[in-house]
């Protein structure tokens, strides 16, 4: 694999999945005589059908789902997206109590998924006798009683790395949740206190806006509201980013005069805060093998007010441009193509998608970006390398590894990097390393490299 094939989202595709030919509509009458639960049920087997073939990404399948379903309600495609991502997180153990009852076992996948959001109470009026009798059966199992694997719906390749960790137990409960979300203000256009108190006054104080623990620019809400038309979001001062994400920014530390890369930039939401923390002067490149991803970043970059951004297109991590700046870049940030993870909370889809092979790729993968990205650092520049995974191959033995091939580069500390500006992150390496059981925040690290003078 090489680092034109790879990126953060491993196994998405460009071709959409295709609903156009079998189209679940709005019920009609007599469909909610029937129950509108019943016609529920069939539009998430619809999709599950679809997801479960993994060919495509969930979200990917989804949004083809909802352009083919254009006549449902922001309710019914909640209902129907939370209970397919609700199936994927627990599938392992969903599919062993699939194995009871009688019928296409999709059903029983459905009829778990939908009674997780809406309650099982609510649904019971639209199952057969023997689904009702099936699902109160189900609901008396201890999953205490299962095997841990199987708790926690791992696959068994995934469930024996994460085992590994400290306290994986939490960790792998911890990522069958569902995420929040997490916005960050543009400090270029506004500080967070001021979009805080604006919310308060919109129908948005509802999903209880609140600041984040660590990041100074994050605002978390309980719950996921269209944000694409809000005002705010229009006009550049917030977008949507993980809190993990954000505090890359502070181990990155750019200042107006720096050369700045981005060196893996994706859409850009790492390159916006970078940019605006360098209050849009100095010079910032947005590196990324995908023209489809950077042409995304555009018109955020536009909204940001922005100025010192400059997205450009590589062919790999060899190209000619990048050797061009060799030695010249005052700060590189390496957010490499990974496993994704430490994100399962919001693609659950993901350990179903990886494999002890794409780990293998991917790690190749990550060290030949890392060793690229580390010849345009400059002297006495710093070099920070990250991913959303919890997985040491990728995280500390990648580190490891390079700094045993790159004595030029010392690790530094990265809670000595944030100084007080993040005091209760409680790390005690010297890397960064943010869970969603400690922290709230996806499964995230990061490591801090300075080349010698």
């Amino acid at each position: 694999m090489t680092i034109k094939s790879a990126r953060k989202d491993t196994g998405r595709r460009s071709v959409k999945p295709d609903f156009t030919r079998r189209t679940q509509r709005s019920p009609q009458p007599g469909a909610r005589q029937r129950g509108i639960y019943t016609t529920r049920l069939g539009q998430i087997r619809d999709v599950l059908n679809e997801v479960l073939k993994w060919k495509h990404p969930a979200d990917a399948v989804l949004s083809a789902w909802f352009r083919a379903n254009k006549s449902l309600g922001g309710r019914d495609r909640n209902e129907v997206a939370e209970a397919v991502f609700d199936v994927l997180r627990h599938l392992r153990r969903y599919r062993q109590y699939a194995e009871s009852g009688t019928g296409p076992a999709l059903e029983r996948l459905a009829i778990l998924g939908l009674a997780s959001v809406v309650g099982k109470d609510t649904i019971a009026g639209q199952l057969s006798e023997e689904e009702k009798s099936w699902l109160l059966r189900m609901d008396t199992i201890d999953p205490a009683s299962l095997a841990p694997e199987i708790r926690g719906s791992l696959p068994d390749w995934l469930y024996e790395h994460m085992s590994q960790l400290d306290e994986f137990e939490s960790l792998i409960a911890a990522l069958n949740t569902k995420a929040p979300l997490d916005l960050r203000v543009n400090p270029f256009k506004v500080d967070r206190d001021t979009v805080l108190a604006q919310l308060q006054d919109t129908p948005v104080a509802e999903f209880d806006p609140q600041p984040t623990p660590y990041s100074p620019w994050g605002i978390r809400l309980n719950g996921k509201p269209a944000i694409s038309r809000w005002a705010l979001f229009e006009n550049g001062s917030l977008e949507v980013q993980d809190e993990g994400s954000q505090l890359l920014a502070l181990l990155v530390g750019p200042k107006r005069s720096d050369m700045v890369i981005d060196f893996c930039a994706g859409a850009g939401g790492k390159t916006l805060l970078l940019g605006a923390l360098m209050r849009s002067a100095g010079r910032l490149y947005a590196f990324d093998v995908s023209a489809a991803r950077l042409a995304k970043a555009k018109p955020r970059i536009a909204r940001s007010g922005l100025s010192n951004v400059t997205p450009i297109a590589i062919a790999n991590e060899n190209d000619t441009r990048v050797k061009r700046l060799a030695g010249k870049a005052d700060k590189v940030l390496v957010d490499a193509p990974c496993t994704g993870v430490g994100t399962l909370r919001r693609n659950p889809d993901l350990k179903w998608r990886q494999s002890p092979a794409s780990v293998q790729e991917l790690t190749e993968l990550q060290a030949r970006i890392l060793n690229s990205a580390a010849r345009c650092v400059a002297p006495g520049g710093r070099l920070v390398y990250s991913t959303c995974s919890v997985l040491p191959q990728e995280n500390e033995q990648q580190v490891d590894a390079f700094l045993a091939a790159h004595p030029e580069f010392t690790l530094l500390n990265a809670q000595e990097v944030l100084g007080d500006r993040c005091p209760d992150l409680g790390m005690t390496t010297p890397y960064l390393r943010l869970r969603p059981d400690v922290h709230g925040t996806d499964g995230f690290f990061a490591a801090v490299l300075e080349r010698s003078k």
